[in-house]
Order: C-alpha cells, then structure tokens, then sequence
C-alpha cells in the first residue's frame, strides 16, 4: 500500500516537473522573440541628417542668389514677413499682422519673439535695412519693392510702408527674406558672407565645397524639428549632382528635366511634380472685327488641340491649362474642359453662325461681300520652343479652314506689338504672381483689349475683400466669364519634378514657391 502510494505522488511530482518545463521554455520563446527587437532599436539608431545638393551655387546670401535652388535653401535660413502655403495662401511669418489703411500705406506689426541666429532681436530696423538694400540693387526681389516709396518705423515692432500708387495684392510682395541690420552695421553687403537668419536653421560650418547647416537654437519652435543637420553639398554640374542622388549621396534633388530617369536609371526613389507658374496663352484682339465675334474666338479655341502641343515641343516638362491660377492657388482650383479641343463643336459653332465651309476655308457673304477669317498671329522669333508652338498651332488652325499669317517678331518688334496691341493674335508667355492678380487678363489696358462692366465691378471689389468665401466666388465667376467670352485661351504651364530617396519620410509637399514646404515634419 505504502509503495502504491509513492508511486502516486512520484507520478504527480513528475507531471508538474514537465508543466513547469514547458512554462519555462514558452517563456524563454517569448523573450528570444523579444530580444532581436530590442538590439535592433539600440542598434539602429534614428537618421538625422538631410543631404542636399544644389549645382552653380552663387551666394547663400538670399537676395543676391538668382539660382533658383539656392533660394529655396535659403528659405530655410531665413524668413520673409508674410510667406505662402502649399497651395500659395498668404500667412503671417515676421509679421504678427497687417493693415491696409488707404490705397497705399500698409501698416505691418511685427513678431516680438523673434530673434536672429547670433542671438540678437529682430526689430522694424531690419525691415527698413533690406528693403532699402532691395531698392539699392538689381536682384529676383527687386520688383517685389519696385512701388514702396518710404518705409517708416514707427517703433521697434511696426512699421509703415507708403506705395507710389495702389497696387493689387500688395501683401504678396512681402514674401521676400528680411537681413539682419545689425549684422551687417560692421560688415560689407557681399555675396561672399553668410548672414544670419531667423529661419529653423543656421550656418554653422563653411566649407570648400559645402555647407553645415544645424538647428537655430533662437527659433521658437527649434524643438519640433527633427532634422539635426542639413549638409549642402555643392556641384559643378546638375550631371554631377544627379549622380551624386543616383548613388545616394543627395537625399532629394529638383528639376525641371522630364528626362530625369535617363540621369539617375531605376533606382528606388519616389517623386512629386509641382505646377510652375510659367504661363503660355494666346491673347485675342477683342477689338478686331473678326475676333470681336464671340463665335470666331470659340471656334479657334475649340480647333486648338493644346495636348499636342504640349507632347510635340515639350514633352513631359508641361502641363495643359484652362486657366491662368491653374498653378495650384488656392483661391482657383478648378480645371475643366469647357475650352477643350472638340474639333465638331468647332464646325458647329460656325455652320449655325452662317459661315460656310468652301474651298478650305470658312467664309461668309456680309453686305455682298464675301469674308474669310483671315488672322495675323504674332510670336517672339528668339525664342525657337515658342516659334514651334505658334507653328503647331498654325497648321492646327489651317486644316480647319482659318487663314494664318504667322509673324515672327524680333525682341523690340514684338514688346511693340505688346505695346501697341496692334495685332490679331499674339502668343504670350509669362510668369505668374503669386498673388491672385488678374489686372493683366482684366485689368484696364489688359493684353485682349477686352472690356465687360461685370469684370470691371469684380476686380475693383476683389482688391480689398478679406473674406475668404467671397474672395473664392468672385474669381470663380471670373474664370467662368474666362472660359465662355474667350477673350484668351491659355495652353500650358510648365512643371518641375522633385525626386527624394525612399528613405526620406514626413509629409513631402513641395510647390515652386518652397520645395521644402513642411520640413520641419520631415526625417530618415
């Protein structure tokens, strides 16, 4: 009985010797599981740093570079006094607020909490410094000053700017970076020095061929930024620079090359492409006895197929547009086709306007005489892309039975044709403000001739509304009144592309007027 009995408990001892066995080596499953984790964490420490690149640098100094790629460096140093969005929203940066008090006087309050990278106070005297000095030189931010007369500081965090005459959207302008007064009491104004900065970041080491940029311990919100460091690496050349992205030396590089991928290969990287603001549009003389008919203008819109123009002469590089603020203001952002190609509602138009088809032509009997739409088209002659654009556009419009008289204008021919709007149609070209201005496409003088009393009411009001909403439903009757009066036809903008390594993490929402739009989310 006695031996029954240890043999009972001998079993039970042994049954819980193999249950505890197998809680043992579950647990010791769960930390191997565990630990590779953990090393991994310790082993693999956070990337801080960004490497950037830029070919043919000039001057960090941000009023003195004109490339276009150092300006965008530079706005990480350094800080305008009202700076844009993503989708070009102004917002307060240097200035606290501002205030139109008549047509042309501006009150502007600055930030107290600023201070400039050496330490020292941002003041109303650095603003009166690097506006005289924008006034003083030829630089990309001269226009931007081109009508302040004076600049008065009422005290050391206000000033007041005095313009020469109204000018729309004046607060646009505001968005060039502000100079130290102090830091250059001592010093020459030169390209060769490197200023201080209020921006998130500073120069901290200048070396042959690169520069060491780290946190501005001055700027308010230098904790929020998880970049330690930014290294600037200068090339000779943009090759020598995609190579350098290629081979992962550049953790982000820009351009406005569609060709890209024949540069870098197949490498894993990602990309965005952000609208330019260069603007390509066709101006009609509304003046003109044959373009004063609404029907002729809509007509050769309809006959443009700007598709093919854009893929013949420049490839990938641009983007077709049906509106002037198709670049990505927030204030406009609606594309449509109501101006699209449509070669039948082309014919249409005309055949129920009483023209007739004849001959290869379209032509009407008014007063026992026979009309044709015969037009002169005016393009730059230096310029070879915009010569192949008119001449597309030519062939375009003969085979559908128009009459083109292409001139090619040498430089002076063709600013008098702009001058004198002595001409049937012209192919213009230009850069777009960043404000929501018009004044060009509706404005008195405006570039089409075009007169309607409903737009002269709109842009008179939009000068001083405030109001967002409004602000958004007075420009969409603008570009309704655009694309059904057709005074123009707008064909493409440009575009540029910006390729970032994959390893470049945070929210990426590059636009010409920043690439670097958010850095201050951005890490590796």
């Amino acid at each position: 009985m006695k031996t029954k009995y240890f043999k009972y408990i001998f079993i039970i001892f042994a049954i819980a010797i193999m249950i505890f066995a197998i809680i043992k080596i579950k647990n010791d499953e769960q930390k191997q599981e565990e630990t590779p984790y953990e090393t991994k964490q310790e082993e693999t420490p956070e990337v801080t740093e960004l490497k950037l690149g830029v070919a043919s640098f000039d001057s960090i100094n941000p009023i003195l570079s004109k490339n276009k790629n150092v300006q965008d460096i530079s706005k990480i140093i350094f800080e305008p006094l009202m700076t844009l969005t993503k989708d070009y929203k102004l917002e307060n940066c240097l200035a606290k607020e501002w205030a139109k008090q008549n047509e042309t006087v501006y009150l502007i309050k600055l930030r107290a909490d600023k201070k400039w990278s050496d330490g020292q106070k941002f003041t109303a005297d650095d603003v009166r410094f690097t506006i005289d000095r924008l006034k003083d030189s030829d630089t990309i931010y001269s226009a931007n000053v081109q009508h302040i007369t004076t600049v008065e500081v009422v005290d050391n965090e206000t000033i007041r700017i005095t313009l020469d005459q109204e000018v729309p959207f004046f607060e646009y302008n505001l968005t060039f970076p502000i100079l130290s007064n102090n830091y250059y009491s001592d010093k020459e104004f030169t390209a060769d020095i490197v200023p201080v900065g209020t921006g998130m970041y500073k120069v901290t080491e200048v070396q042959d061929n690169a520069l060491i940029l780290s946190k501005n311990e001055y700027y308010p919100e230098t904790d929020k930024l998880k970049l330690n460091k930014i290294t600037v690496t200068i090339y000779s050349s943009a090759g020598e620079l995609y190579n350098s992205f290629k081979t992962g030396s550049v953790d982000l590089i820009s351009t406005q090359n569609s060709s890209l991928k024949e540069y870098i290969g197949t490498i894993g990287y990602q990309s965005k492409e952000m609208k330019g603001r260069e603007h390509d549009f066709i101006a009609f003389n509304t003046q003109n006895e044959m373009l004063s008919q609404l029907n002729v203008r809509k007509s050769i819109c309809y006959s443009i197929d700007k598709s093919n123009i854009v893929s013949s002469v420049y490839g990938d590089n641009y983007y077709t547009s049906s509106f002037p603020l198709d670049y990505g203001n927030w204030i406009y952002q609606e594309q449509d086709s109501s101006a699209g190609y449509n070669l039948e509602q082309a014919k249409q138009i005309l055949v129920d306007d009483g023209w007739s088809y004849k001959y290869k032509y379209w032509q009407k009997t008014v007063n026992y005489r026979t009309q044709r739409i015969s037009l002169n088209f005016v393009v730059k002659s230096t310029d070879a892309n915009k010569v192949a654009v008119a001449q597309n556009i030519k062939t375009q419009l003969e085979n559908q039975g128009f009459r083109i008289n292409l001139i090619k204008a040498n430089d002076s021919q063709y600013q008098s044709y702009l001058t004198n709007k002595n001409y049937d149609m012209i192919l213009c070209s230009m850069n777009l403000s960043v404000s929501p201005d018009l004044s060009t496409f509706f404005g008195e003088n405006n570039l089409a001739k075009y007169s309607n009393e409903e737009v002269t009411n709109i842009m008179n009001e939009v000068k001083n509304i405030t109001d967002d909403d409004k602000l958004k439903q007075d420009y969409k009757r603008l570009g309704e009144i655009y694309k059904s009066e057709m005074p123009y036809l707008s064909l493409y903008n440009n575009k540029y592309t910006v390729a970032y390594s994959t390893g470049l993490a945070g929210t990426l929402e590059p636009n010409w007027f920043y690439q670097f739009y958010n850095i201050k989310d951005w890490h590796k």
